[in-house]
């Protein structure tokens, strides 16, 4: 059986590029056969045993390096990846695993040059987004879609649903080649920050347009953020939430002043600047929503435009009979600024 093709386009080329989607017939049977035929075990594969597992075998397996041999192994598979091993900080040939690939760091502070504007909002990850607003686009994206907003936020967490009502939001989807930490979106003082309990679904297009709600059904970390004190970026209050997938079992919370130096665990009550390391993924793919209050920011008007795109064939088209392109971006690049 063909899949579908899934495109997207390179912000900083304007190139329409076909994403190579690791385990896409896996996940295909995962979600369109086991899921309808045998519940249960569908369910046993997205609970937290299995994703664990599932990570062990492929990234933490005692004695399985990458493939090859050899000094130039690594830098072949960066090359297959498409991976710029001049990013790296710290000797690129000392990468001899999958873990180490995947929790690579990197020179952000030269690699991704961040805009010199206060009022700003900044890309958190390596990733494809897609921009939406919930008053516009509730019944088509939100509802048993990708995911539904209380559900998202926490039912028990009245004081954020009001906040958020009627917001505008942005979804960044990391795939397994990209560089795994997240980045802090905007400066500002915490206000909150909590864990909500979930599964371990793919975030695979093909998965999430299944109507399987990933986002707000798999175990995520929450981080409220105002944005409105002294030396803040005044675009109100931003929630940043950090979801896990398929074998992806943790987010370390490893926020950093200064490159990579002393990372602590953020708390209400810290300051934290804008585009500094916040947390890291454990290997794979997966997401990270941010959600604004309502009139507060402005997305940048190329990522609206290239996600209308009509002549790019992505399966949230298709999934969701609506022009829906994600956009390929880099950590710390503007998405978006002050009204």
């Amino acid at each position: 059986m063909q899949l579908p093709l899934h495109q997207y386009i390179e912000r900083k080329t304007a190139r329409v590029k076909t994403e190579r989607l690791l385990s896409d017939r896996v996940v295909h049977l995962l979600y369109s056969r086991l899921r309808e035929v045998s519940p249960f075990v569908f369910k046993q594969v997205v609970s937290k045993q299995a994703s664990a597992l599932l990570g062990f075998l492929n990234y933490d397996l005692p004695n399985w390096p990458l493939p090859g041999s050899g000094k130039g192994r690594s830098l072949k598979l960066f090359k297959e990846m498409e991976i710029n091993p001049d990013e790296i900080w710290g000797n690129p040939e000392e990468i001899d695993t999958y873990r180490k690939l995947f929790e690579r760091q990197i020179r952000y502070w030269d690699c991704r040059p961040m805009e010199d504007v206060p009022n700003c909002v900044v890309a958190p990850a390596d990733s494809r987004v897609l921009t939406g607003s919930f008053p516009i686009q509730n019944n088509l994206l939100i509802k048993d879609k990708f995911f539904s907003y209380s559900e998202l936020i926490g039912p028990d967490k009245p004081r954020w649903l009001t906040a958020f009502d009627q917001g505008d939001y942005a979804v960044f989807r990391l795939t397994p080649d990209k560089y795994h930490y997240n980045h802090t979106p905007v400066a500002g003082q915490i206000l909150d920050t909590y864990e909500i309990n979930g599964n371990y679904h793919s975030c695979n297009p093909g998965a999430v347009v299944r109507s399987v709600t990933p986002y707000s059904k798999n175990r995520r970390v929450l981080t409220i953020i105002d944005t409105d004190v002294e030396n803040g970026s005044w675009v109100g209050r931003v929630a940043m939430v950090e979801i896990v997938a398929l074998m992806i079992g943790r987010i370390t919370q490893c926020y950093s002043h200064e490159r990579y130096d002393t990372p602590v665990c953020l708390e209400p009550g810290d300051f934290i600047q804008k585009g500094q390391p916040k947390s890291l993924f454990a290997p794979g793919s997966s997401t990270t929503v941010l959600i604004f209050e309502k009139n507060k920011i402005q997305f940048s008007p190329d990522l609206w435009e290239n996600q209308n795109r009509p002549d790019v064939q992505s399966r949230f088209t298709q999934g969701f009979k609506t022009p829906l392109v994600e956009t390929d971006l880099n950590v710390r690049e503007t998405i978006a600024k002050s009204i």
